[in-house]
C-alpha cells in the first residue's frame, strides 16, 4: 500500500493511493502520525470513493515529524571514498561504526515542492538521494533478527546539503538542517508490500535528466537491521520516527570539478516501487 499526505480543497487529509495509482482513497486520520501510531499497516482496512490525484496536492507524507530525522553519513564505501577524496579533515571515518546525526525538520518538503538556494548562505549546495525508514511501534532494545516488525514502511529522503557550512562548521548539524532541506515523498511504501527485509531497491538521483546516483540499498554498510538494534539499545525509536539510512556515490562534491546545485535545477531522487521525488532549486 502507498499512503499519502495531501491537500484536498485546502485541508490537509491522509490517504491511500489506488492501485492504478491515479486516485487516493482518504482515510479517518487526523495526520500521517497519527495513523502509523493506531495501527500496523496490514491491518488498514481502505474502502470508499476514490478521488482524483489530479485534483489533490502531495504533501510530503509526514510533513510535520515528531521529532528530528536519523540520518547516517557515509553508509555506502563508494560515497564514503567520493566524501573523502573531497574533504580527509571532515569526513575520514577513524573506525568502522555508523555515522549518526540529526536533521531538523520543522516541515518536511513537498513531493514537487522547492528547494531553497540560500543565495548568500550556501555555496555549495548538494543533493542525496536516501531511503527513509518509518517506525510503526516504540522499539527499544530489539534485536537485529526482529527488526522488521518494528518497520512500518518506506520512503524516499533527498538530504540536501550545504557543504560549505557543514565543513567549515566541522558538524553537520546547521549544514544539513536548513528550512527546507528534508524533501520526502512521494509516499510512504508500506511494508506489508512484499517488500524483502532487509530491503534491496535500486535507488537514483538526477540533475536535470543527467544521472548522477545510482546503487542498490543491499549495499548499505550498516543495514536497517543493525541500525534499529543498536540505535534502540540507547534511545526509544517511537512510532513515526525515520531514519535516512545514507547516501551511495555520485553527489556533487564528489565530481572534479564538483556538480552543485544552482537556482533552476530540478532533482530526481527515484527508489524502486517507492517512487520518484522532484523538486525544484529556487
Amino acid at each position: 500500500m502507498k499512503l499519502v499526505t495531501c491537500l484536498y480543497q485546502g485541508e490537509e487529509r491522509v490517504g491511500a493511493l489506488t492501485k492504478e495509482g491515479d486516485g487516493v482513497v482518504f482515510l479517518p486520520y487526523a495526520d500521517m502520525n497519527a495513523l502509523i501510531e493506531a495501527l500496523p499497516p496490514a491491518t488498514l482496512a481502505v474502502t470508499g470513493r476514490a478521488v482524483p490525484l489530479e485534483d489533490v496536492k502531495l504533501l510530503a507524507p509526514i510533513p510535520r515529524p515528531r521529532q528530528d530525522v536519523i540520518c547516517l553519513g557515509m553508509n555506502y564505501r563508494d560515497h564514503a571514498k567520493e566524501a573523502a577524496r573531497y574533504d580527509a579533515d571532515a569526513f575520514t571515518k577513524e573506525k568502522p561504526v555508523a555515522v549518526y546525526f540529526s536533521k531538523r525538520v520543522s516541515r518536511a518538503g513537498d513531493p514537487d515542492g522547492v528547494i531553497p538556494r540560500y543565495e548568500g548562505l550556501v555555496e555549495r549546495l548538494d543533493y542525496e538521494a536516501e531511503l527513509a525508514v518509518i517506525i510503526g511501534r516504540t522499539a527499544k532494545d530489539v534485536k537485529a533478527e526482529d527488526a522488521g516488525d518494528y518497520v512500518f514502511g518506506y520512503t524516499v529522503l533527498n538530504d540536501v546539503s550545504a557543504r560549505d557550512l557543514q565543513t567549515g562548521h566541522k558538524q553537520w548539524y546547521f549544514g544539513k538542517g536548513l528550512d527546507g532541506f528534508t524533501p520526502m515523498g512521494p509516499c510512504i511504501l508500506t511494508a506489508d508490500e512484499g517488500i524483502a527485509f532487509p530491503p534491496a531497491l535500486d535507488i537514483s538521483c538526477a540533475v536535470n535528466g543527467e544521472e548522477r546516483q545510482r546503487s542498490n540499498t543491499s549495499l548499505l554498510i550498516h543495514g536497517v537491521p543493525e541500525i534499529i538494534e543498536e540505535l534502540s539499545r540507547g534511545m526509544t525509536l517511537l512510532p513515526g520516527t525515520i531514519i535516512a539510512t545514507g547516501t551511495p556515490a555520485g553527489v556533487g562534491m564528489g565530481f572534479d570539478p564538483p556538480k552543485f546545485l544552482e537556482a533552476g535545477d530540478i532533482v530526481e531522487c527515484s527508489i524502486q516501487h517507492i517512487g520518484t521525488l522532484r523538486n525544484t532549486v529556487r
